[in-house]
C-alpha cells in the first residue's frame, strides 16, 4: 500500500493537507472525498521522493537544457496556447501517454517561448509531478485559471475533457476579442489618415494662402486668423517656438495611454477608469456586455470542471478583467461562504441586468449553475456582436460628419478672405 499526499478543499472552501494510504490514486481520491473533501492535488510520495540518484541529476540537465534553448521574451500567444491546448487534448483522447503527448507537441514547435516552457514540463512531468503542478511553475504561459482546471481533470480522470472544454472556452474568448478589435480598425485608420492629411494642409497649404492674403494686404476675418495661428502651430514657424505641432500631434496618442496605464496599476485609478469605462454612452454598454459574457463563461467553465464553487469564483473574480465586477464577485464569494445565496448580491450591485441574476437564480435552485451561465454566456456573445456591429454602423456617419465638418471649416475659413480681395478688386475697376 503507497503513501499519497494531497491537497484538498473542505466545505467551506479552506484548502487542507495530509496524507493517506491507498493502492492507488483513484482509492485515495475516493478515500479524501469519503472524509468530506474536494482532492485538487494527489501525488503518491515515493514517486515525489525519489532516491535514485541519477533522477536527481537527470532532473538538473534538462534544467541546462531549457535554458539552453535561447532567450525569449513575452508571454505565449493565445492563438498558439488555443492550439496547444486542443492538440493536447486529441492526443490524450486517443490514449497516448500524457508525457509522449507533451514531448510530441514540444518537438513539432519551432524555438520559440511556448517551445522552452514545454521542455520545462516535460522535465517536471517526468520527475514525478503531475500536469497541473508542471504547468504552475510557468504563470506566464499558463495562468491560474488554466492550471486549476487542469488539476480538476486530473483528480477527476477526464483531462482529455477538460482540456477540449478549456481550448473551447479560449477559442470562443479569442473570438470575441478577435470581433472588438476588428470593429476598431476601420475608425482608427481612418482618423489616422484624416489627421494626416490635415497636418499636410496645415503645414503646406494654408502658409500659402497667408502669403498671398499678405501680399493683398486683405483684412482677415477672425475664424481665418485662428486657421492661420494654428498653422503656424502646427508647422512650427511661430517665433519663439521650440517644437513643432505635428510632434505633440505624433507623441500624445502614446503619451495618453502610457499615462493611462500607469492610472490603472494603482488599485483607487483602475477602479475610478473600470467603472468611467462602464458607465460611457454605448461604449460602455459594449464592455458591460463583454464582462458578463467572459466571467460567465470562465465560471461556467470552472464548475462544469468539477472546481468547487468557492475557488471558482475567486478564479473568475482575479480573471474578470474589470474592478467593478471583481468587487461584485467577492460580493458573492463572501455570501456563498456564509451559506447564502449566489444571485442576492449580484443583484445588489447592479452590475448585471435582471435576466442574467434571474437565470443564476434558477441555475441555483435547479442544480443546473454551470449550464445556465453558459447559455448566459452565449447569450451575450450574441449581443455583443449586435453591439459591435450597430457601434461600427454609428460610428461611420459620425466620422463623416466629423470631416465633413473639419473640411468645411478649412474651405470657409480660406474662401472669405478670397471673396473679400474679389469685392476689393471689382470695387477698384469701378
Amino acid at each position: 500500500m503507497a503513501t499519497f499526499t494531497y491537497e484538498a478543499l473542505n466545505a467551506a472552501g479552506k484548502p487542507q493537507k495530509g496524507t493517506i494510504e491507498a493502492t492507488s490514486s483513484e482509492e485515495a481520491v475516493q478515500r479524501i472525498k469519503a472524509q468530506g473533501f474536494f482532492p485538487t492535488s494527489v501525488k503518491e510520495t515515493k514517486g515525489k521522493k525519489s532516491g535514485i540518484p541519477g533522477a536527481a541529476e537527470a532532473g538538473k540537465k534538462p534544467k541546462k537544457k531549457k535554458k539552453s534553448a535561447g532567450i525569449s521574451f513575452g508571454g505565449v500567444g493565445q492563438k498558439q496556447l488555443t492550439l496547444f491546448t486542443r492538440q493536447l487534448s486529441t492526443l490524450q483522447d486517443a490514449g497516448l501517454p500524457l508525457l509522449r503527448s507533451l514531448q510530441i507537441l514540444e518537438g513539432q514547435l519551432k524555438p520559440s517561448t511556448l517551445k522552452g516552457v514545454l521542455q520545462g514540463v516535460c522535465e517536471e512531468v517526468e520527475g514525478g509531478s503531475s500536469l497541473s503542478e508542471a504547468f504552475g511553475k510557468h504563470p506566464r504561459a499558463f495562468d491560474r485559471l488554466y492550471v486549476k482546471m487542469v488539476a480538476a481533470g486530473e483528480v477527476g480522470g477526464v483531462l482529455d475533457v477538460i482540456l477540449q472544454r478549456l481550448a473551447e472556452f479560449m477559442e470562443k474568448s479569442q473570438r470575441l476579442k478577435r470581433k472588438i478589435k476588428g470593429a476598431m480598425v476601420y475608425p482608427v485608420v481612418v482618423v489616422v489618415i484624416a489627421g494626416l492629411i490635415l497636418a499636410g494642409i496645415m503645414v503646406f497649404i494654408i502658409p500659402k494662402f497667408e502669403e498671398i492674403f499678405t501680399d493683398f494686404g486683405v483684412k482677415l476675418p477672425a475664424l481665418t486668423r485662428w486657421l492661420i495661428e494654428t498653422s503656424r502651430w502646427v508647422a512650427g514657424t511661430n517665433p519663439g517656438q521650440q517644437v513643432p505641432g505635428w510632434v505633440f500631434m505624433l507623441v500624445s496618442p502614446f503619451a495618453a495611454w502610457i499615462f493611462f496605464k500607469l492610472v490603472r496599476k494603482a488599485g483607487p485609478g483602475r477602479a475610478a477608469t473600470d467603472t468611467l469605462i462602464l458607465w460611457m454612452p454605448i461604449f460602455g454598454q459594449l464592455v458591460r456586455k463583454t464582462s458578463i459574457a467572459r466571467f460567465t463563461r470562465t465560471l461556467g467553465t470552472l464548475i462544469s470542471a468539477g472546481v468547487p464553487i468557492l475557488e471558482a469564483i475567486t478564479i473568475t473574480k482575479e480573471t474578470s478583467g474589470n474592478y467593478v465586477y471583481e468587487k461584485a464577485l467577492g460580493k458573492v464569494h463572501d455570501s456563498i461562504r456564509e451559506g447564502e445565496s449566489f444571485a442576492g448580491p449580484l443583484r445588489e450591485s447592479k452590475t448585471c441586468d435582471a435576466i442574467v441574476v434571474n437565470m443564476i437564480d434558477v441555475g441555483e435552485e435547479t442544480g443546473e449553475m454551470d449550464g445556465m451561465l453558459m447559455k448566459i454566456a452565449d447569450n451575450y456573445d450574441e449581443e455583443v456582436d449586435v453591439a459591435v456591429a450597430s457601434l461600427v454602423s454609428l460610428l461611420e456617419p459620425l466620422m463623416v460628419v466629423m470631416l465633413g465638418g473639419i473640411v468645411g471649416t478649412i474651405v470657409v475659413a480660406m474662401f472669405l478672405p478670397l471673396v473679400a480681395m474679389i469685392e476689393s478688386l471689382q470695387g477698384g475697376n469701378k
